[in-house]
């Protein structure tokens, strides 16, 4: 069963992700971000300039062959589907992604909007409802 966990009051999603995401490729993980397009265009951007001495590989799963998507250790797409080798499973957008299920992990980042909160509950709600064993990690709390 996929591992659920839960990143709240993250400062801003691109950033969290992009440190997040550094992270994880340094200790070897292949993962799909999703979200909206705008979203992952931001974090397109970001990949390529918040380190001037980092770069994380990347691509679009929908635009890349399959020798890139194979040789990339993050793919960003709006489908999980993306990337049938990667195990970790990074959600930015507002809700469940479809085929979740396949991933070993699912990481959900979740900030202090107020917004971004009531999605991010609804998505807990779906997970638990289905049994997920969920953890949570409050950045809140980890900073002080």
């Amino acid at each position: 069963m996929t591992g659920v966990e839960f990143h709240f009051n993250a400062p801003d999603k691109v950033g969290y992700a992009c440190r997040l995401l550094r992270k994880a490729v340094g200790k070897g993980a292949r993962l799909v971000v999703t979200g909206e397009p705008a979203l992952l265009r931001e974090l397109d951007t970001a990949l390529w300039t918040f380190s001037p001495v980092e770069f994380i590989p990347h691509c679009y799963g929908d635009a890349a062959g399959a020798t890139v998507l194979a040789a990339s250790p993050v793919v960003l797409s709006d489908a999980a589907h993306a990337a049938s080798q990667h195990e970790v499973l990074v959600n930015l957008g507002p809700s469940v992604p479809a085929g979740f299920e396949r991933f070993e992990r699912l990481i959900e980042v979740v900030t202090a909007d107020e917004q971004d909160r009531v999605q991010g509950r609804r998505r807990w709600k779906h997970y638990a409802d289905r049994g997920y064993a969920i953890q949570k990690h409050d950045r809140a709390e980890e900073a002080s």
